[in-house]
């Protein structure tokens, strides 16, 4: 019988794959919360209960961090990716929960773009993390990430342009600046994922 010296903790591939995962179902429950005539309330919930999944997730990474004498990579890098996944999910179920906790019946429609770029980063992100265990065609998942980051802050821009136009009175523009300001900050959660991942790859190559 072999015995292997350095043993390999392939589950946090495995675990990194289900955060990203559960970012997918979170951002498609956005698109579904900015339609017309969706059952607001119940999709908030169903974001809570993503929330919750993702901090069972991050918690379970964790966890078996702290247990392992051997990791598949930096510990740092583990503790950072798994935070940047739960950062994303927090900052997505926060823009839904203040869309309901607000009343907003009718957003922005560039807030449409705003979680378009979000759903597309997550689908990638969710593409990315098994390919961490052979750490190979990463490079261009990080560049799409960026690029889409960029494109969500130029959509950012354009909101509190039409926001701080005059056109919405000063409670309005309070409340629907929140809602944009959380969805700006799970761009930039999805850019700092891809900026952990390029690091680990780089660290590994």
């Amino acid at each position: 019988m072999r015995f292997r010296l350095t043993p390999r903790e392939d589950s946090y591939y495995d675990m990194f794959a289900d955060s990203a995962n559960n970012l997918v179902t979170g951002a498609r429950l956005l698109v579904e919360l900015i339609s017309d005539g969706g059952n607001r309330e119940g999709i908030a919930e169903k974001m809570r209960a993503c929330e919750h999944a993702g901090d069972e997730f991050t918690h379970a990474i964790m966890r078996r961090l702290n247990e392992s004498f051997i990791t598949p990579f930096d510990r740092e890098d583990i503790y950072r990716l798994a935070s940047s996944l739960d950062d994303v999910m927090d900052f997505m179920e926060a823009a839904a929960d203040l869309v309901v906790l607000y009343k907003i019946d009718e957003l922005p429609g560039d807030v449409v773009d705003q979680v378009e770029v979000l759903e597309r980063a997550a689908e990638l992100t969710a593409e990315a993390m098994p390919r961490l265990r052979g750490m190979k065609n990463l490079s261009e998942y990080w560049i799409e990430i960026n690029r889409l980051e960029n494109q969500g802050d130029q959509v950012y821009r354009r909101l509190l342009a039409e926001l701080f136009g005059g056109e919405y009175d000063a409670l309005t523009v309070l409340k629907f600046k929140e809602v944009v300001d959380q969805l700006e900050a799970a761009a930039d959660a999805f850019e700092k994922v891809a900026n952990t991942v390029e690091s680990i790859a780089v660290k590994e190559s």
